[in-house]
C-alpha cells in the first residue's frame, strides 16, 4: 500500500512532539519500530530519576544518623519501586501510541523499522519492514540513538542489560558489574548501590565522568570509590557465563570481576545508520550522527535531522529545543531567509548520582586550550551556612569567567541539588549577565544553598 503525505516523521519521541496544533492541516506519516515515546520517556530520563529518587531516600535513611535522628534503612521493595515507576509511564507510552494511533486524523503511525529508498519525483520513498511505502514532500529524522556494545560484550553470547531493560528486572541483584564510565553508569550505579546492590563500575580510562571539569571528574572518583567498587585503567578481555548462571569481566592484566547481572553503559550511537540514508545522498560524520547545518537542513532538500541522530548533545532538552527550531524553519520554508538556528551556546546537563553534578559552559581545561585569559573559583558548600546544616564535607561550586569581561563562560556544581543550583547560571550566561551584576544586582536568600554560588561569583578575581 502506498500512502502520499506532507511530513513524514522518522521517531516517535521528539518526533511525536513535532506533529503539534500548529501542523493541523499537514499531514504525517510517523514511524516507530520501538516503544511508542522514545527513550527519555520509556527508558531514559523520566523512569531514571524516578529511580534515582528512591535511592536518594535510601541514602538519607542511612546518613540520617549524621544529624541525631535514629533511622535505619532495612531493605528496598524492589518490586514495588518498579511498579511505581512504570504503572505512571507505560500509560503515558500506550496513551500517546492509541492517540496516534486513533484520534489524530493527521497522523499516520506506522508501527515498523522505515529507511529510505531514494526518491520518487519530487518525493521521498520511505519503505517499512512491514512493506508499506510512503511518499513524503519532507522528512524529518528524529530517530534517536542505541546504546552502544562492546565486541568482547556482543560476541560473548553473555546475557546483559542496557538501560532499555535494567530496569524491568524482576528483583534486585546481589551483585551487578555495570561496564562503563560515563553519566549512565554513574546514575544507575546510585540507584543499585543504595537499594542493596554490591556494585563494582570497571572504567577503561582512569577516572569516571572524564570528560567532565577535572576537578569535578577527579572528586567524584574519589567519593565513588567510597561508595562502590571502582576498577579504573581496565581493558575487558573476555565475558564468560559461569556454571552457576553468573557473569565474568575477564581483564587484560588477568584480574576478573564476577556479578549476578552485567549493565552495558558505554555510550550510544545515533541510529542513522539504519535508514539507507545514501540513498539520497545523506552522510555521517565520524560519530555516526546525521549530517545537517545549523538549521536542521540535511544535504537532501526538504530531509531534516534533529535530537540524538544529528546531535552532539544527547540530551532531551536539546532535542526539545531543535524540535522547536526545526518546527519554524519548516513552517518558514527551505529557502526562506529568515530561518531560526540553533542556539547551543551554553548546554547544561546533570549526572543525577551520588553526589549530583550540574554543568554549563567549558572546563578549565577547553578554557586554557582556547586561550581565554580566565580567573577560576572553588567554593566548598562547606563554606556556607546551609552547607553547615548539611555537614557537607565534599561539595563544591566551580566557576570560571572571562577576567576581562567578567562574563561566565563556565560553572560546575558536585553535590546536592546540583541541578537546581546551576539553573541562575544557566540563565545569566544565556543574557548576558555579567558576574558582578549577577552576584550583587539580586538578592540572595539567606541561609540558603544558592549562597554558595553567590559566594564563589564573589570570589572571582577580575579585572
Amino acid at each position: 500500500m502506498t500512502t502520499t503525505v506532507d511530513v513524514a516523521l522518522i521517531g516517535s519521541g521528539s518526533g511525536n512532539t513535532f506533529a503539534n496544533r500548529d501542523f493541523h492541516d499537514t499531514s504525517f506519516a510517523l514511524f516507530e519500530d520501538g516503544v511508542f515515546g522514545g527513550t527519555c520517556l520509556n527508558v531514559g530520563c523520566i523512569p531514571t530519576k524516578m529511580f534515582v529518587y528512591a535511592a536518594d531516600i535510601a541514602d538519607h535513611v542511612r546518613e540520617a544518623g549524621r544529624y541525631g535522628v535514629d533511622a535505619t534503612f532495612n531493605s528496598a521493595d524492589w518490586p514495588g519501586i518498579v511498579k511505581r515507576v512504570f504503572d505512571r509511564i507505560d500509560p503515558l507510552s500506550s496513551g500517546g501510541r492509541d492517540y496516534r494511533a486513533h484520534r489524530s486524523p493527521n497522523v499516520r503511525l506506522y508501527e515498523s523499522h522505515v529507511t529510505f529508498d531514494g526518491r520518487d519525483g519530487d518525493r521521498y520513498r520511505l519503505v517499512t519492514a512491514d512493506d508499506d511505502v510512503v511518499l513524503a514532500d519532507q522528512v524529518v529524522i528524529a530517530a534517536g540513538s542505541r546504546p552502544i556494545i562492546p565486541d568482547v560484550v556482543a560476541d560473548s553470547g553473555v546475557r546483559y542489560y542496557t538501560n532499555n531493560d535494567v530496569m524491568r528486572l524482576a528483583e534486585l541483584p546481589a551483585r551487578m558489574t555495570i561496564l562503563g564510565s560515563g553519566f549512565i553508569a554513574a546514575e544507575f550505579a546510585h540507584v543499585f548501590s543504595a537499594l542493596g546492590t554490591d556494585v563494582t563500575i570497571v572504567a577503561r580510562g582512569p577516572k569516571l565522568l572524564r570528560h567532565h571539569d577535572s576537578d569535578i571528574a577527579d572528586r567524584f572518583t574519589e567519593i565513588a570509590r567510597e561508595q562502590w567498587t571502582v576498577r579504573t585503567d581496565q581493558r575487558t578481555v573476555g565475558a564468560p557465563t559461569l556454571d552457576d548462571g553468573s557473569v565474568r569481566l575477564d581483564f587484560a592484566d588477568g584480574s576478573h570481576v564476577d556479578s549476578d547481572v552485567l549493565l552495558v553503559a558505554t555510550g550510544r550511537w545515533p541510529n542513522g545508520d539504519g535508514l539507507n540514508l545514501s540513498s539520497i545522498d545523506v552522510g555521517l560524520d565520524d560519530a555516526g550522527r546525521v549530517e545537517r547545518d545549523r538549521f536542521g537542513r540535511t544535504s537532501a532538500r526538504g530531509v531534516w535531522a534533529l535530537g540524538d541522530v544529528a546531535s552532539e548533545h544527547q540530551l532531551r532538552h536539546v532535542a526539545n529545543h531543535e524540535t522547536r527550531v526545526v518546527q519554524e524553519n519548516v513552517k518558514r520554508g527551505w529557502d526562506a531567509t529568515d530561518l531560526v538556528p540553533f542556539d547551543h551556546r551554553f548546554v547544561p546537563s546533570a549526572v543525577f548520582s551520588h553526589p549530583q553534578i550540574a554543568t554549563v559552559g567549558l572546563t578549565e581545561r577547553e578554557a586554557a586550550d582556547a586561550g581565554i585569559d580566565y580567573a577560576v573559583k572553588v567554593q566548598p558548600y562547606s563554606d556556607v551556612a546551609y552547607g553547615w546544616a548539611m555537614e557537607d564535607t565534599t561539595s563544591f561550586c566551580k566557576v570560571l569567567a572571562e577576567r576581562a569581561t567578567g562574563k561566565l563562560i563556565g560553572v560546575h556544581i558536585l553535590g546536592p541539588q546540583a541541578s537546581t543550583l546551576v539553573q541562575p547560571a544557566i540563565q545569566a550566561m544565556s543574557f548576558g549577565l555579567g558576574v558582578h551584576d549577577m552576584a550583587r544586582g539580586q538578592y540572595w536568600i539567606h541561609p540558603a544553598l544558592p549562597e554558595v554560588l553567590e559566594n564563589a561569583l564573589l570570589g572571582l578575581e577580575l579585572e
